[in-house]
């Protein structure tokens, strides 16, 4: 079984980066309530946080979701793990996301790390995205992870956490093992 892993706002939190540059550049306090449903940078004022996407550092610097790192291994013991990451936009992206995950997650094999611009050539049973639109063009299971800009969204089985993603998998296997059996 394949599982397909997102890395920003999955593994690596953003947010943080954003509310700092929002309130040093913008002098705007912002926080996860303040933008349900959307971006930080869709809101009032605050469309100049985007820009720091862009530059050298962002996503090498991010803080890991907390309990990614053991749910991720122990997963990587189980199933065929990929990470699987939009990277071709933001142009110091692939090396700060490769360095990242390097320091972060050194038992991911260079093989199973994909940097792509679009996620619908990606084919997995399941995968773990914070954003609807990846999950709606995958083929197999999407699962979505919870994070403030997809708050309202329905469609999909949602995940709070990595301890979510870890029951839900440890079910999936009991029920496969029962299944087989």
């Amino acid at each position: 079984m394949r599982i397909i892993i997102d890395m920003d706002e999955v593994m690596a939190d953003n947010f943080p980066s954003f509310y700092r540059e929002a309130k040093e550049r913008f002098g705007i306090v912002v926080g996860p309530e303040d933008h349900v449903g959307k971006k930080v940078y869709d809101l009032p004022g605050l469309a100049g946080v985007r820009k720091i996407l862009y530059e050298k550092g962002h996503f090498r610097d991010l803080p890991v979701i907390e309990n990614a790192v053991e749910v991720i291994r122990e997963l990587y013991e189980h199933y065929e793990v990929y990470i699987v990451t939009t990277a071709t936009e933001f142009r110091y992206s692939f090396l700060d996301k490769y360095e990242w995950l390097e320091e972060h997650f050194p038992f991911i094999h260079h093989s199973r790390i994909v940097f792509c611009g679009d996620k619908s050539i990606v084919h997995g049973d399941f995968m773990i995205d914070d954003k609807a639109k990846n999950l709606a063009t995958f083929s197999g299971t999407g699962l979505l992870f919870t994070s403030s800009p997809n708050l309202n969204e329905r469609r999909y089985h949602r995940l709070n956490n990595w301890l979510d993603v870890r029951d839900y998998f440890r079910q999936e296997r009991a029920g496969r093992t029962l299944d087989e059996a």
